[in-house]
């Protein structure tokens, strides 16, 4: 490689549950660099699912549910002798973190609640429970892998 590694920028916990991971997801949440009104919408969200889920805590609800949706192997596209292949590949774990956080944002925009913190509580409760569309996501790209299995040995 002619470039040296890109730094990894260390990102500070947040500031009521002391956990990186909740930043990282706060700062996809976050529009127009409006931290703050990203933070509101995420505590909101939590302390919403800690009223409808009895079994475990907000926070632990929202963990499960990113477990739950984030993938294990995703196609890519490569060129092999004029046609395009899509070969399944595992994910690594930054990655895997990252497209369940997407997804489950993304969805959660989509969703017909009334406020954002009601659509991401409803999104969390969802993928928790193996359920929603950040879920099918999932199980839509591992059925993909699953059908390109052949192609995995032009992976390299």
């Amino acid at each position: 490689m002619r470039r040296r590694k890109a730094k990894k920028i260390a990102i500070l916990p947040d500031p009521k549950f002391n956990d990186t991971q909740v930043t990282k997801f706060v700062n996809n949440l976050m529009l127009d660099g409006k931290k703050s009104l990203a933070f509101k919408i995420f505590y909101d969200a939590i302390e919403i699912v800690d009223g409808k889920v009895e079994e475990a805590t907000g926070l632990e609800t929202w963990k499960k549910a990113l477990e739950n949706i984030s993938p294990n192997v995703e196609v890519r596209s490569r060129r092999v002798g004029g046609a395009t292949f899509q070969i399944p590949t595992p994910v690594r774990d930054g990655r895997k973190q990252s497209l369940g956080m997407k997804w489950l944002i993304g969805y959660s925009r989509k969703r017909n609640e009334k406020t954002m913190a009601q659509k991401l509580a409803a999104e969390i409760i969802a993928a928790a429970k193996e359920e929603g569309a950040a879920y099918k996501k999932k199980e839509d790209t591992l059925r993909m892998a699953e059908a390109n299995k052949a192609f995995s040995h032009f992976r390299f």
